[in-house]
């Protein structure tokens, strides 16, 4: 195990995206409505989302840098979408929110803690 991202392409990549989620999230564009909706994520939590999504990113940059951080970061993202495939599960949302989004974000999250610190 790399205390320190090898390499640090993947880990740029996810925080990238997690910024993009973020920014996509701020004013929820009407697919992330849409599956905030089917989990039945109350509105009033919504504006949570961003702020988790931003940490994210600046967590992995700075585990660039800063040892374990990036490992820590990328295990809380893993933790996050396990939770979010459970709640499309509880709401029986088992389309394209489930497969495509979470399941998808969960298994590039579990291949850049692979690939950067555990291969």
């Amino acid at each position: 195990m790399h205390l320190l991202p090898d390499p640090v392409w993947p880990i740029v990549a996810l925080a990238v995206i997690s910024c993009v989620d973020g920014v996509i999230c701020l004013k929820p564009v009407a697919f992330v409505a849409e599956c905030y909706r089917a989990v039945n994520w109350p509105r009033t939590y919504w504006w949570l989302m961003p702020p988790i999504k931003f940490a994210a990113a600046a967590g992995l940059i700075a585990g660039i840098w800063i040892p374990g951080l990036g490992i820590i970061t990328s295990l809380c993202l893993i933790l996050y979408f396990l939770v979010a495939i459970a709640m499309h599960v509880r709401a029986r949302d088992l389309g394209r929110n489930l497969f495509l989004n979470a399941t998808g974000m969960l298994l590039l999250c579990v291949a850049t803690l692979l690939f950067s610190f555990l291969i």
